[in-house]
């Protein structure tokens, strides 16, 4: 049991706060809208023109999605247009949460009629947005690096109003030190944790991911994935926790306007990591307390997974969502560190070949597949089935096998990211 007044314990505690937040909308393009909103904020008027530099993941992941609240509109112009028009840059990733029927044709209006350029950022960072807003003689500068809130420069008319020079590096990362993090500690936190300081949180990431599932399944959104395997393969337990967490999927990347609670800087992950094991729960008829502490062991273990990655990669997010996910649910029917180590090895021997190529309807197949994989990486084990060390880039020891995807993800596939931005932006 770990010890309350550890640093661990508070280091995890902070590392759930910072990681689960709401958020309307993909998270790329919603970052994008919150710098234009905080750039027109401090410009002090509506700008007549605008210039935005972005990464090239960024850019990927921003090319295909539905900006909600928009109209049905896609790409980097429509999210900064949409946060200069109607944003509200203390919202944060809820920054275009509420918009109006007027300020719809006023974004339309804008997109018509005033200069928006979009330029690739040549910051070296993979995580990088530069939103410059221009009025006349005036102009005003906000940057976004490393993660979807993190502001790290404001200047207006050439005064610098904020600059964090730590920033500059390419590796910084400004939150809590996650290499603390590991699969037992994860456990021993989950199961240690005075309920009171996580319920808020978990409980905003139940309401909020299982109504834009729900919503997912009820109406047509996307590719409806979700509604093609419970029609196709029925509601048994197994498919109805993947169904629903491809359906909220299918619902947010088309425009949904209903939020969601990101995990990792993304919500697919977070509906990923939290919709299964929710559903679970219902199905055995689990306590609020149990489903909590689940939830955490899903939460933890998909960020635990992605901090060797990184927030944006080749390698597709979904996998380390499904794959929490699975552990959450090996949890939740009474497994404990064997259990949940040995799905996460299964799993992962299974899916994690899964190349992201950005924000679209096809991340929801992608996360039924993850989903699926941390059922069946538990069920393996359950039946006395596993994959063994030596068995591809699994090795012995569950902690060497996540250092060994974090090494696939962020080095191994950083020529196959770049080829698949490639390929999206050719004409």
């Amino acid at each position: 049991m770990m010890d309350k007044t550890t640093k661990a314990y508070t280091a995890y505690l902070n590392i759930l706060h910072e990681e689960l937040m709401p958020a309307m909308g993909c998270t790329e393009p919603i970052a994008i809208a919150y710098a234009a909103a905080m750039a027109t904020k401090v410009l002090g008027q509506q700008p007549d023109r605008v210039l935005v530099e972005a990464s090239d993941n960024i850019i990927k992941n921003v090319k295909s999605v539905v900006v909600p609240n928009t109209g049905n509109l896609k790409g980097i112009e429509a999210a900064a247009v949409a946060g200069i028009i109607a944003g509200k840059a203390e919202l944060m990733l809820e920054v275009i949460s509420t918009v109006s029927a007027d300020e719809r044709l006023a974004m339309k209006e804008f997109l018509s009629t005033k200069d928006i350029r979009v330029q690739a950022s040549k910051s070296g960072l993979i995580f990088d947005i530069v939103v410059h807003v221009f009025k006349g003689e005036d102009e005003a500068t906000v940057q976004i690096s490393h993660f979807h809130t993190n502001i790290v420069h404001i200047s207006k008319n050439k005064e610098v109003l904020q600059h964090d020079s730590d920033c500059d590096e390419v590796s910084h990362q400004p939150q809590t030190d996650r290499s603390i993090m590991s699969v037992e500690g994860i456990l021993q936190f989950a199961e240690a944790v005075d309920i009171s300081e996580v319920a808020t949180i978990l409980q905003r990431q139940i309401d909020y991911n299982y109504t834009i599932a729900q919503e997912g399944i009820k109406h047509s959104w996307g590719a409806n994935v979700g509604s093609v395997l419970l029609s196709t393969w029925g509601t048994d337990i197994k498919n109805r926790a993947r169904a629903l967490a491809a359906a909220g999927s299918d619902a947010r990347m088309s425009g949904c306007e209903l939020p969601v609670m990101i995990v990792s800087g993304s919500g697919n992950q977070g509906l990923a990591a939290s919709v299964p094991v929710i559903e679970y729960a219902k199905e055995q008829g689990a306590d609020q307390e149990t489903l909590y502490r689940a939830l955490l062991v899903s939460n933890l273990i998909t960020i635990h997974q992605k901090t060797g990655i990184g927030r944006l990669s080749a390698y597709c997010g979904a996998v380390s969502a499904g794959i929490g996910a699975g552990a959450g649910i090996a949890w939740l029917d009474g497994g404990r560190f064997k259990e949940v180590a040995h799905t996460v090895v299964n799993a992962l021997a299974i899916v994690s070949g899964i190349v992201c190529d950005g924000a679209k309807p096809s991340c929801a197949g992608k996360i039924a597949s993850a989903v699926e994989a941390g059922i069946l990486g538990y069920l393996m084990y359950k039946n006395g089935q596993q994959f063994y060390g030596g068995d591809g880039i699994v090795v012995k020891g569950v902690e060497n096998t996540i250092k060994n995807i974090g090494r696939l993800g962020s080095v191994g596939m950083r020529e196959t990211d770049q080829e698949i931005i490639r390929m999206m932006l050719e004409k």
